[in-house]
């Protein structure tokens, strides 16, 4: 097992391409730390470095307080899970997760024990006399990372090991990712674009966009919590909902937001909040998530108008896509909790009435996209 510390990490390119700058993190022992960002935002790039297939430019890595930023991939105690399986496929699945330790000289009856075992937590013991080309995606999927876990490696490192796969399958494994994690107790790094991999997978995720770290947090803190414009609009599926909006303090020193002529009071900690960074009145962008928004009745509450353009009926919700003003807004309105006449859908062109809880509104700078809460 082992923590890791990446110091102000710095990967620059031959022709001066800046893909991952200033990265800091530190990796407790056993953490489970998930990368997760738009393609190209340096998130592969990172785990490469960390495995040593990429040089470093700049920064220093350490792996149990040992710097290897010189140290040779095969020497750094890692196994990495690859998009593309990398089985050899003119070996059987047992000779491709014994290849590594029949390298390393291990003892016959050692490699034989670690194979089965590791073919006995994935659930492939009945393919291992098979060739990979005889097993679908998910088997194979299961042949990787069975050949990364007889190494007993202190990190594990895997780089979008399911983007391969359908969904239905994608969703089993994460689910076997999850118990595998419990099952071997290492440190795992894992690399994805696929938010949802990252709320349910990580102990904590670390968002990147253009080789810069945007926010590192539980799932739910970044859920939550999303410290700027970007990670709100990354995180959450559908994503968040933005209103341009004027942030408003009357003359007692109250804070209310204005989205178009509708005004929502704060709560008392939101109020708190802005006092205490002495917020200034003036445009900002208002966000909801589309599951914080509900229907309401046109009685004087705060609430805005909709126009109903497309109705997606998903058995447990209805995601209604609605035209207010000249913004379309989603809302994820669970079947249970509308009457009877609304379950099947709402209709092409019906006006609705939406209101939601200041204390699930975002607000950020219209400058900075900063969170000013």
């Amino acid at each position: 097992m082992a923590s890791l510390s990446l110091r102000n990490i710095r990967k620059v390119y031959d022709n001066k391409v800046v893909a991952v700058d200033d990265f800091n993190l530190e990796i407790r022992d056993k953490e489970f730390i998930v990368f997760v960002g738009p393609s190209g935002c340096g998130k592969s790039t990172t785990l490469r470095m960390i495995a040593g297939l990429e040089e470093i430019s700049g920064g220093e890595l350490y792996i149990d307080d040992k710097l290897v930023n010189s140290i040779a991939p095969k020497d750094r105690d890692i196994a990495m899970v690859f998009q593309n399986y990398a089985l050899y496929p003119h070996m059987t699945v047992y000779e491709n997760m014994a290849f590594a330790l029949k390298l390393r000289k291990t003892p016959k009856a050692e490699i034989d024990r670690k194979v089965r075992e590791a073919a006995e937590i994935l659930g492939i013991t009945e393919y291992l006399y098979r060739k990979p080309k005889a097993l679908s995606g998910g088997q194979r999927q299961r042949v990787a990372i069975g050949r990364a876990i007889v190494r007993e490696p202190k990190v594990f490192l895997m780089d979008e090991p399911l983007s391969n796969l359908d969904a239905k399958l994608r969703n089993q494994m994460r689910a076997e990712i999850i118990k595998l994690r419990h099952r071997i107790d290492t440190t795992f790094i894992y690399v994805t674009h696929d938010q949802t991999e990252a709320m349910t997978l990580g102990d904590r995720i670390v968002i990147m966009k253009d080789g810069l770290i945007q926010q590192i947090d539980t799932p739910q803190e970044v859920f939550d919590h999303p410290i700027n414009l970007f990670v709100a609009g990354f995180i959450g599926s559908p994503q968040m909902n933005f209103f341009d909006a004027e942030l408003i303090k009357d003359g007692k020193g109250a804070y209310s937001v204005a989205v178009g002529d509708t005004v929502f009071p704060l709560n008392a900690d939101k109020q708190a909040a802005l006092e205490e960074k002495d917020a200034e009145p003036g445009s900002i962008t208002m966000g909801i998530r589309p599951e914080h928004i509900s229907l309401c009745t046109d009685d004087g509450a705060p609430h805005l108008k909709g126009t109903v353009e497309v109705c997606e009926t998903m058995g447990s919700s209805i995601h209604l896509h609605v035209t207010v003003g000249d913004k379309e807004v989603v809302l994820v309105l669970q079947t249970v909790d509308l009457p009877p006449e609304k379950r099947s859908g709402f209709t092409y062109g019906e006006e609705i009435c939406m209101t939601f809880d200041s204390d699930l509104m975002h607000l950020f700078a219209s400058d900075t996209q900063l969170n000013i809460i």
